[in-house]
C-alpha cells in the first residue's frame, strides 16, 4: 500500500468518524434538551476533525479553552498544570492557526474560540 493510499483511507476514516460524532450529538441533543455545556460548545464551535488534525499538545489546550471560555495563558496553565509560557506558545501557534482568535483587555491578554470555525 503506498503513502498515499494509506493518507486516503486515513482521511475517509476520520470523515466517517466525523459523520458518526455528528449523529450522536444529534441523538443526545433529540434524548436531552439540556446536553452538557461542553458537549454543547464543542458542537457549536469546532468540528472533530479539526480537534483531530491538531497535535495532542495543542488539542488539550483547545479543549481546555472550550471549556473555561476566554481565558489568559496563566489560567489555562492553571488547568493543565503547565507553565504559563508553554500555554501561551500553543496558544500563541493556535491563533497563528487561525483556531483562536487573541485580545487585549488592560494589560491582559485574553484568548478565545476563533467564531470563523463555528460548525456549519
Amino acid at each position: 500500500m503506498s503513502y498515499s493510499e494509506v493518507f486516503e483511507e486515513i482521511v475517509n476514516n476520520l470523515k466517517n468518524i466525523n459523520t458518526k460524532l455528528d449523529r450522536v450529538i444529534a441523538k443526545m441533543e433529540q434524548k436531552d434538551d439540556h446536553v452538557s455545556k461542553k458537549t454543547q460548545i464543542m458542537a457549536d464551535y469546532l468540528d472533530v476533525m479539526t480537534l483531530l488534525s491538531l497535535p495532542d499538545h495543542l488539542r488539550t489546550t483547545a479543549t481546555t479553552l472550550f471549556e473555561i471560555g476566554p481565558a489568559t495563558a496563566d489560567e489555562i496553565a492553571n488547568m493543565t498544570h503547565k507553565e504559563r509560557a508553554v500555554e501561551s506558545n500553543y496558544l500563541n501557534q493556535l491563533v497563528r492557526m487561525e483556531h483562536v482568535t487573541k485580545y487585549r483587555e488592560g494589560r491582559k491578554v485574553y484568548f478565545s474560540i476563533n467564531e470563523s470555525l463555528r460548525k456549519k
